[in-house]
């Protein structure tokens, strides 16, 4: 009989091995008793300072069936719930393409691979092998490519954001995305952590991987090929039209224009495909304005977030970098921390010329000296000053113009110390903390690259965490901007089926359609798409 057994606790003077005997203890058996034992959650519960312990969920199997029971101890079914889907009746004139190979599109380009439906997926950017040389390049030298960046490419955004898996979404196939990353490379402890990531070091291999079982299992992908138009006929897809380079993405003037025959595509695009965005507009695809955040990114030294975090333990080397999440209700906005990045660096994320834009990442280890977290403010349609579902993009584009100006161009950021943040005074030097920034960094007044309304919930906001987390409210923090890029600015609508309203054939998909916020989330709304589509479009007749 197999059971999961819950609240088993070690202090961080115990090993692991302890939990085998803390298991069998709870369950009133003998170790001998257990035929198999594999950890399901591990989480550290830091609330007592001076008591910090790490948290176990366990499964184990056993001999013959226990008779000690208390909440903390749940049977398990040895029956796998089947999934309620079947094919569907409609036929498949040519084979499903996908648009984008971040999370969403990955996943789903694997899903119906594995179902035989042999899919076509196109990349506008470069495989991630490339598009790490050209991002490099674009940090060390300002070179910006404006196909193949942190925002564009195989793997996606989250590809330069640490690989954080966390998500806030309850879905039964967030486990079946982490065991496809265990699978295809990543470490096997994203499966038990609370909090699991792959590190951007490790996660283009995982990206890899998981393009190669696509290939392998009949799929073809496409790199340096942007969607440049749908060809619409009776309200079906009939056909797409791509831009092919044919020799590298810096130069898109030496291009092939190639259509493709597809009643079935799949719009996985990423929440920084602007152009798209306005192909699509024009197309009259069903599209509104929502709600996202901007504001900067905000650097303390990771020991101060150990500290605050762990107290007088916060140097024991069981304990990984500390992490945190904040917020505060200001009015009728909420100011809060959000991709939080513990021993990381602040990248340059910009995919579109003279704008700068910030982003988060860690690499595996986490043993960066600074921790540095999005520190950004809820913005609503009503904020953006313009009228239709791309008015979000114009705003966000402004912020990001204000700061490359302010950055002195050559797409250095703009940087200031939070004192003089708080005071509204531009810096003229900084303190302890160095940037982590990479690329050029100019002293300035961020005030000068934001709404009003931005700057001030921030400031009213400071004072709130120094009390939740000691050390944030330091003035010598160091604050980057501008963040503007925490989620997609619009929605295309869809239906129940998952096809966009009154097109048929057309799936809108992922974060950049305005369904999911993450690598976690984007990968399941992968899943779901490329679900919807086989429950009404069958390969084999």
């Amino acid at each position: 009989m197999k059971y999961v057994v819950h609240n088993l606790r070690l202090d961080l003077s115990q090993e692991k091995k302890e939990l085998l005997k803390r298991t069998a203890k709870k369950l009133n058996i003998k170790e001998k008793d257990i035929l198999s034992f594999r950890m399901v959650k591990e989480s550290i519960d830091a609330r007592k300072k001076n008591k910090i312990s790490f948290v176990y969920s366990v499964c184990v199997e056993v001999v013959g069936k226990i008779k000690r029971f208390d909440s903390d101890i749940k049977g398990l079914e040895e029956k796998k719930e089947a999934e309620n889907w079947a094919y569907g009746d409609k036929k498949i004139v040519h084979r499903p393409v996908i648009i984008g190979m971040g999370p969403c599109g990955l996943f789903a380009g694997l899903i119906l691979a594995q179902n035989g439906y042999k899919p076509l997926l196109i990349e506008r950017g470069e495989d991630v092998y490339n598009r790490n040389l050209r991002v490099q390049d674009f940090w060390d030298k300002g070179h910006l490519s404006k196909e193949s960046n942190v925002q564009f490419g195989e793997g996606g955004a989250g590809t330069f954001s640490d690989g954080k898996l966390t998500t806030r979404i309850n879905d039964k196939a967030c486990e079946q995305v982490l065991q496809i990353l265990y699978e295809s490379g990543a470490p096997e402890d994203i499966l038990y952590k609370a909090k699991p990531h792959i590190g951007s070091d490790k996660l283009p291999k995982v990206v890899e991987n998981i393009r190669e079982k696509i290939k392998a299992l009949g799929g073809e992908v496409w790199f340096n090929t942007k969607l440049e138009d749908i060809g619409l006929q009776d309200g079906k897809v009939r056909e797409i039209t791509l831009r092919k380079a044919t020799k590298t993405q810096e130069s898109l003037k030496s291009y092939t224009s190639i259509k493709i025959d597809t009643n079935l595509v799949i719009l996985a695009i990423g929440h920084s495909s602007r152009d798209t965005f306005e192909m699509l507009e024009k197309k009259g695809l069903a599209m509104e304005a929502k709600a996202f955040s901007i504001g900067l990114r905000i650097e303390h030294p990771q020991e101060l977030i150990n500290k605050a975090q762990y107290g007088d333990s916060h140097k024991n080397p069981k304990l990984f970098a500390a992490d945190y999440a904040l917020f505060q209700r200001i009015g009728s906005r909420t100011a809060y921390s959000f991709c939080m990045c513990p021993g990381g660096l602040v990248v340059a994320s910009a995919s579109e010329e003279n704008t700068v834009v910030t982003n988060g990442m860690s690499e595996r280890n986490r043993d960066r000296e600074n921790a540095n977290s999005a520190f950004v403010v809820s913005v609503e349609p009503g904020d953006f000053g313009g009228k239709g579902p791309l008015a979000g993009i114009e705003f966000q584009r402004k912020y990001e113009k204000l700061a490359f100006s302010l950055g002195g161009g050559g797409y250095g950021a703009p940087i200031q110390t939070l004192g003089d943040f708080l005071k509204g005074q531009k810096s003229q030097r900084i303190g302890e903390i160095q940037p982590s920034f990479t690329g050029r960094t100019t002293l300035t007044d961020l005030n000068l690259c934001m709404p009003q309304f931005v700057g001030d919930t921030l400031k009213a906001a400071v004072g709130s965490f120094e009390g939740k987390l000691k050390g944030f409210g330091r003035e010598d923090a160091l604050l980057t901007g501008m963040e503007t890029r925490t989620s997609s600015p619009l929605r295309i609508l869809r239906g129940d089926n998952f096809q966009a309203f009154q097109i048929e054939g057309l799936f809108p998909a992922g974060e950049g359609a305005g369904y999911a916020g993450g690598i976690t989330s984007a990968a399941v709304d992968g899943i779901k798409v490329a679900k919807a589509l086989m429950t009404q479009y069958n390969p084999k007749i």
